[in-house]
Order: C-alpha cells, then sequence, then structure tokens
C-alpha cells in the first residue's frame, strides 16, 4: 500500500488538473498544413480532410496550455534534453539508456534518466533500484539516486531517477491504461519532478509513435534548444529498420532534431578462450579442445569469433541514417558482459569492454558538452586526492 499512494496520488493530481485545450495532433496534419497556431487553421483548402481541421478552426491551436510555462520552469536548469527512441521494440533503448546515463555520469557530469515507458518500465532494474519509492518533497517528487557503494565504476556517480516502476504496488503489477491517462502521468513527471541542475536528462520512451512520444514533442518543445534532441536506437535487419524509419519520419514531421542513430546489437564478438565446444553429440568438449589448441597452435587462442546474430539490411542502421540525412553514432555489439551488467543493475563488469563509450563521446560532441565533461572530470580528480 506504501508504494502505490504515490501512483494514486499521481493520477488524482492529474485528475485535478484542468484538461489541456491543445487538442491538435500536429504529427497527424496534412502535408500542406498551414500551421494550428495561423489565423487561416482549419479554413483554407489545404485543411480539407485533416483529423484537426474541426480543433484547429475552434481556435485550439492558438490556445495556450498553461503546463507548458511550468515544464519550462521546471527544466531551466537542465543543460541538454535527449529523447531515446526507436520505432521498433526489443532493440535496446532501455539499455542504451541506462547505460549512458552511467557512462556520462561517471565523467562528473550531473545526469538524471526519466522513464515514460509506462507499461513496461525498465530503468529500476537496470539502475540497480528495484524496490525503491518515490519520496514528495516542497519542491516536487525527488528522483531516486543510484548509490552503489560497492561499485567503484558508480560510487561517485550523480544520476537520479524517475520511473512510474518506483510507484507500482509490486514488480508484477500490469497498468492497463488508455493513452489519456498515460499522458497524464507524463504530464505529472514533466511539471511536478524537482531535478535541479542537471547537465543531462535522457528520457526513455517506449517503442512507435503514438501518444507518449506526441506528448513528449508537444510538451517539450518549447523547452528544446538547439543542442537538444533524439537518440534513434535501431538493430541491423530490415523488420527493426522498417519501423525505425518511421520514427525518424516521426523527427522529421514534428521538427525533433535527430542528434544520431545508433545500431545495437550490430554482431557478436566472443573470445575464443571463452566459448563452450561441443561434439556431434552436444557433449562439452571445451576443455580437450582447448588443450590441442594450446599445444599445437596456442596463437589461435588470442582470436575471437564474430557471428552476425542480425544480417545487416541494405547496409544497416548507419545507411538508413545516412538516407534520413542525420549522423550515425556507432554500433554496439551483442555483449554478454553488458547485459549481465544490466541484469545486476550496473554499468560494467569488471575486465568487460566499455562498449557504450564511443556512443556517449560522440553525444558529446554533437551537443557541445566536451568542455563541461573535461571540467566535471578534472573536478572529480581532485575530489578523490
Amino acid at each position: 500500500l506504501e508504494r502505490e499512494s504515490p501512483l494514486r496520488r499521481a493520477l488524482s493530481s492529474c485528475q485535478r488538473r484542468p484538461p489541456c485545450r491543445m487538442a491538435v495532433d500536429e504529427s497527424a496534419a496534412n502535408e500542406s498544413c498551414v500551421g494550428p497556431s495561423s489565423e487561416g487553421a482549419g479554413k483554407a483548402s489545404s485543411c480539407e480532410g485533416c483529423p484537426n481541421q474541426q480543433a484547429c478552426a475552434a481556435g485550439a491551436g492558438r490556445a495556450v496550455d498553461p503546463d507548458l510555462e511550468v515544464i519550462a520552469q521546471r527544466l531551466a536548469g537542465v543543460k541538454r534534453k535527449l529523447l531515446v527512441l526507436s520505432g521498433k521494440g526489443g532493440v535496446g533503448k532501455s539499455t542504451m539508456t541506462a547505460q549512458l546515463g552511467f557512462a556520462l555520469a561517471a565523467r562528473g557530469l550531473r545526469v538524471g534518466l526519466l522513464d515514460v515507458d509506462i507499461c513496461g518500465p525498465s530503468l529500476p532494474q537496470m539502475l540497480g533500484l528495484r524496490g525503491q519509492s518515490v519520496h514528495r518533497a516542497a519542491s516536487g517528487w525527488s528522483p531516486v539516486y543510484v548509490n552503489h557503494p560497492d561499485d567503484a565504476a558508480a560510487a561517485d556517480v550523480e544520476l537520479g531517477v524517475m520511473s512510474v516502476g518506483f510507484m507500482t504496488p509490486s514488480d508484477d503489477a500490469a497498468l492497463i491504461w488508455r493513452g489519456p491517462r498515460k499522458n497524464g502521468l507524463i504530464r505529472q513527471f514533466l511539471t511536478d519532478v524537482d531535478w535541479g541542475e542537471l547537465d543531462y536528462l535522457l528520457v526513455d520512451t517506449p517503442p512507435g509513435t503514438s501518444d507518449e512520444h506526441i506528448s513528449l514533442v508537444q510538451l517539450l518543445g518549447a523547452t528544446l534548444g538547439p543542442h537538444d534532441g533524439a537518440i534513434v536506437v535501431s538493430t541491423p535487419q530490415e523488420v527493426a529498420l522498417l519501423d525505425v524509419r518511421k520514427e525518424l519520419s516521426f523527427c522529421a514531421k514534428t521538427q525533433l532534431r535527430v542528434l544520431g542513430v545508433v545500431e545495437n546489437m550490430s554482431g557478436l564478438a566472443v573470445p575464443l578462450r571463452s566459448l563452450t565446444l561441443r561434439d556431434a553429440d552436444g557433449a562439452d568438449a571445451t576443455g580437450p579442445a582447448l588443450a590441442l589448441l594450446a599445444e599445437r597452435c596456442p596463437e589461435l587462442l588470442e582470436l575471437s569469433a564474430h557471428v552476425d546474430v542480425f544480417p545487416a539490411a541494405r547496409g544497416g542502421a548507419e545507411a538508413m541514417a545516412a538516407s534520413f540525412g542525420v549522423p550515425f553514432l556507432g554500433r554496439v555489439p551483442i555483449e554478454p558482459a553488458l547485459t549481465r551488467a544490466c541484469e545486476a543493475g550496473r554499468r560494467s563488469l569488471p575486465g568487460s569492454p566499455d562498449v557504450v563509450r564511443p556512443i556517449a563521446d560522440r553525444i558529446l560532441a554533437s551537443t557541445e558538452m566536451e568542455r563541461e565533461a573535461e571540467e566535471a572530470a578534472a573536478s572529480m580528480m581532485d575530489g578523490s586526492l
């Protein structure tokens, strides 16, 4: 009951709010839309057949949502806002959000993670925060902060998280909600969470181009600066690219800047010494095989086996990014150690490769935060002496 009360309070608060008068879905507008704020909105010949015609004609596009000013004030101390998007589920958006959060915070930057995947929140697990609950202070909801004193890689990071996963009565409880209720909670997150001063706010989203995404773009639109935007995640195969192209089209239609595309699960590389080898009957033959290699061809033991688990279709995510004229941030392989780290709620495991760091470096460059990262890292070093 104690963990359920924040969710009940949030929904109650959403219901008490005056309804938002903005009822125009700009992503569904006609190609020749004159703009919902135009004096000719809903009346021009190009408005014929548009689902927004009636709302625009009534002036909905010119109405001001009172929460927009509240959100702008809440996020005034946030330097960079990044939305992690993908049209496809299961491509690793939450993994990328969590690990980018760890990577940026490890440099001494102040990072917040907002989980708006209302029906499938994953960040509490991936940040090692399951079982935590949200606390309300006089200034609003307080994020839950990562605190792993036993983990040297995460001991000194400033990484706050907000998720509906902190509010449900149990980890297995399903939120069977329609769009308006989900949108109400997203609005509540944006208006009520006290992030304070942040270098980065990363928003983990569900797959698709639906209610949650439209709400985010509409509510955050006025707060987005030239260095804010979307990180779009895909895997290499066509079944994923097909849906991710729709996400890139959504960004173009809503004028959301795409900072770059990440190709996740881009091949599997396993050191030969780490492989389990089996004979024709399925029995484990690893020991004898490795011993034979060590005796007759030891140099082979220094190699890795590489498999394209998801073969890249027509050039994969890099070619897709080029076709849309957006940056390609790089590839992240299937790394078993990274999977284990996410399961454990950690940044990385000792001795494992930091496969997300190159992506974080490129994001720092594209958002012009390299100098701040260098200064924050130097401050961390000074503080540890």
